[in-house]
């Protein structure tokens, strides 16, 4: 794929760049995803419980680099809709989650709509950038996490 250049102007913070990217591939997800009625967290969410089978709160928002806040308001989102059950940990102030039937179920139909997303974007930037993509978020996400 050649190279072009972008419409958009280089932001001279990584922050501002990082943030602008992720709220267009958010948004070329949500539109592609449209039809399940699924925010992209909401997918996410099932799918990292398809996974990681039963987690912790805290371990599934490190995972995801998810603040509490909104972990917390998606999961009952969610939980509500019969995706994901909950139950106390060993520790009383602690909460696991893992995906219902009924998540297992809502994940599969989705899916097919995902994968074709996931088609089109990798297309879009070529092969070689798909997977330099894949692996520079992964070394950030890993960077700033630990």
């Amino acid at each position: 794929m050649s190279e072009t250049k972008s419409h958009l102007p280089r932001l001279p913070c990584a922050c501002a760049s990082l943030r602008r990217a992720a709220r267009a591939v958010t948004q070329y997800y949500e539109e592609a995803m449209r039809l399940t009625g699924l925010r992209s967290s909401q997918f996410t969410l099932l799918q990292t419980l398809s996974l990681t089978g039963e987690i912790t709160q805290g371990n599934l928002g490190r995972v995801l680099a998810m603040d509490s806040t909104t972990l917390t308001r998606t999961l009952a989102i969610m939980a509500r809709s019969g995706w994901i059950a909950r139950r106390r940990g060993e520790d009383r102030r602690e909460w696991r989650f893992r995906l219902t039937p009924a998540g297992a179920a809502e994940l599969k139909r989705a899916y097919p709509l995902w994968e074709r997303a996931q088609a089109e974007m990798q297309k879009k930037l070529g092969k070689t950038r798909w997977e330099a993509l894949q692996q520079i978020a992964d070394e950030v996400s890993s960077a700033l996490t630990d």
